[in-house]
């Protein structure tokens, strides 16, 4: 019973900070009447188990915000939206694309980290090594060193300015975890939208050219968008925009 205990908080701990869901599911051993299982704990261990799977169903609920907000996904999905609307493309190429590259885009930016979390806190747990708060400490550490290397200082001192907290705040390990999420999605938003800007630069300049052209032929109710858009998709052929687009995010979390 302990062994299962301490398998199911490890899957537990693969959700909530690796984001890869991985709780196991025992089947009962004898069959029970419909509605049978619905009864009061009668022990401390049963209330005990009952709060675990009910933390369990807590942090399931969360994982996909997880997913999102403590990665390299939200800079990546960002800049590739920026992409498809500096080109004028509005459904190429298709939102489920866009969503599965930047998912493993974030899952090769996270691997590292993964394999840290993996080695030094669940393994450890599963083989009863260290306890589940332990695990949870040393599955933190990982995360919050790549989280502090994406965040600006400005946006960490903003937050830890209205955080008001009684200690003073002296090392990188004094900052809360719930002060350095939102400082780090602040940071990754500029950071994207920096990118996206750049981006935005050689597509604006071909349509500027490409309207002044109609303009001066006197084709004004011919729409330049219609005219520019092969342009722009070749000027992006021939660069190879993807290489560069991915290479220049891969490098930005470096």
């Amino acid at each position: 019973m302990k062994k299962n205990i301490r398998f199911f908080w490890g899957s537990l701990l693969m959700v909530g900070i690796i984001f890869v869901p991985a709780i196991a599911f025992a089947e009962p051993e004898t069959q029970v009447p419909y509605f049978d299982f619905i009864r009061t704990a009668n022990t401390a261990e049963e209330t005990a188990l009952t709060l675990e799977i009910l933390a369990a169903l807590t942090i399931l609920s969360l994982a996909p915000s997880i997913l999102i907000m403590m990665t390299s996904f939200i800079r990546v999905s960002i800049v590739l939206s920026f992409v498809r609307n500096s080109l004028g493309l509005q459904q190429v190429p298709p939102s489920q694309v866009l969503i599965g590259l930047s998912l493993f885009i974030t899952y090769f930016v996270m691997a590292p980290v993964f394999a840290d979390i993996n080695g030094n806190a669940l393994q450890p747990y599963l083989r009863e090594e260290i306890s589940f708060q332990e695990a949870l400490d040393r599955a933190q550490e990982p995360l919050r060193d790549f989280m502090f290397r994406q965040t600006r200082e400005k946006d960490l001192a903003l937050f830890l300015h209205y955080a008001k907290m009684q200690d003073q705040v002296e090392t990188l390990e004094d900052v809360p975890t719930y002060v350095l999420i939102p400082a780090f999605i602040i940071s990754e938003l500029k950071t994207a939208f920096q990118m996206g800007f750049m981006i935005f630069i050689p597509f604006l300049v071909i349509d500027m050219v490409v309207a002044s052209t109609l303009m001066s032929m006197g084709m004004l109710m011919l729409p330049p968008v219609m005219i520019s858009l092969p342009f722009k998709i070749l000027l992006f052929v021939m660069v190879d925009g993807w290489n560069l687009v991915i290479g220049s995010l891969l490098s930005s979390f470096h």
